[in-house]
């Protein structure tokens, strides 16, 4: 498998491993297998609608609107489950941005309407022209995924948040110390860094160093204990940093 690094707009890059043509065609046959019990759950309700109404243009007209969400079916799941669908949900895989930036919907509507060139215009073959696509891709690629600028990726061993300078920052956190912007991405990776030995290895005299150099170049103060105090700052920034 190939790896593929992406670029943060915080400037850290996150290595990823491509997911093979194996992975994508397990993932496409368990979508696949959903579509066709809603298939088959469609059919029998288009037969009790037919014994309702007697006529075979209403029942067409209503179990095709049934049916519409499992045409549309890659494209909904894309859009809301953040590039996932069933299938890559159970295998851990997911559409991303070649460029790193968040994946829009017009990208997942790209790679819906190429289905068409790349599973099923080649019926019987089905799937021919996508299979030898991401064989011959260096980024695993079909024609959709080219078109759009997407790619397939695994969830299973990305870079941890841990190992960059990101943190978790809930939604509704509220930041303390508007004076981190004085930093910047170096700044805080060499405090990440050395907050987590520092932490890790109980060196409390570090930790009150690097507590006080934070605090003379953002010009803070705290009644907060050191451990709390840092990782204070590192949420702050990173609070500030995924706003721009």
């Amino acid at each position: 498998m190939n790896n593929l690094q992406i670029n943060t707009t915080q400037n850290v890059n996150l290595t990823y491993t491509i997911v093979g043509i194996g992975e994508r065609i397990l993932a496409f046959f368990i979508d696949a297998f959903i579509i066709y019990l809603y298939a088959y759950l469609v059919s029998l309700i288009g037969d009790a609608i037919d014994f309702v109404f007697d006529d075979r243009w209403t029942t067409i007209g209503l179990v095709s609107l049934i049916f519409l969400p499992a045409m549309c079916y890659s494209l909904l799941m894309h859009s809301l489950f953040n590039g996932r669908t069933v299938g890559k949900m159970i295998l851990k895989i997911r559409v991303v941005r070649l460029d790193g930036s968040p994946v829009h919907w017009s990208n997942y509507l790209v790679r819906w309407m190429l289905r068409l060139v790349d599973i099923w215009i080649t019926s019987p073959a089905m799937g021919a022209v996508s299979i030898l696509a991401i064989l011959f891709s260096d980024r695993g690629q079909r024609v959709g995924d080219a078109a759009a600028g997407t790619v397939v990726i695994t969830n299973k061993n990305k870079t941890k948040v841990s190992h960059t300078i990101l943190e978790e920052v809930d939604e509704n956190y509220e930041p303390n110390f508007t004076s981190v912007t004085l930093l910047n991405d170096q700044d805080v990776r060499l405090i990440k860094d050395t907050y987590l030995i520092a932490k890790k290895s109980n060196d409390f005299k570090t930790l009150k160093v690097l507590r006080d150099k934070i605090e003379s170049v953002i010009g803070t103060k705290s009644e907060l204990y050191d451990k709390q105090y840092i990782d204070m700052v590192l949420k702050d920034y990173n609070f500030y940093t995924q706003k721009v």
